[in-house]
């Protein structure tokens, strides 16, 4: 009786395990394409609204879903605080909330960069360097797109199997 419960909460647990890993493999495009949609219209409120940047960020931190949100809410915040240069404030707020991301380090020193010339220059060259990020984040979609098509199945069936390998390596 104990031996079945205790292979049921293996099966369980190591399933979960696998679903998890599947589930960060499919957040990381979803959150890369909602980033795209957030500097497109970050583009758009400089662009065409002439919206200072503190009240473009507190615009999309209402219309991003979370966690990208938080990104957003915190980068306003230090700007409306006035105390750090553009940059500083947007790496500080990316810094905070990277770990709620599904992203890797390759869409953050694309993130870093962006924020180095945020608030520098006119907004040609803003949107010049707007657009260079989305290619740049466009690459990593595609690649983020290619490993979940490839590793999704094959997680959720290694995390139930590596429960199965287990139960029978314990009896």
């Amino acid at each position: 009786m104990f031996k079945l419960l205790g292979a049921a909460i293996i099966i369980m647990a190591t399933t979960w395990a696998g679903f998890e890993a599947a589930r960060k493999l499919s957040t990381r495009p979803r959150q890369l394409r909602q980033l795209k949609v957030a500097l497109q219209s970050l583009e758009a409120e400089i662009m065409y609204g002439h919206t200072p940047l503190k009240e473009a960020a507190q615009k999309l931190q209402k219309q991003l879903p979370k966690p990208l949100n938080h990104l957003f809410a915190a980068f306003a915040t230090r700007l409306d605080q006035g105390e750090t240069t553009v940059k500083e404030a947007w790496d500080e707020s990316l810094t905070e909330v990277w770990s709620t991301l599904s992203l890797k380090q390759g869409e953050y020193e694309i993130l870093t960069q962006f924020g180095e010339m945020l608030g520098k220059s006119d907004k040609y060259h803003q949107q010049k360097q707007i657009m260079l990020t989305m290619a740049h984040l466009e690459r990593e979609e595609s690649e983020a797109i290619d490993l979940q098509g490839k590793y999704e199945k094959m997680m959720k069936s290694l995390g139930f199997l590596s429960g199965l390998l287990l139960i029978i390596l314990l009896m």
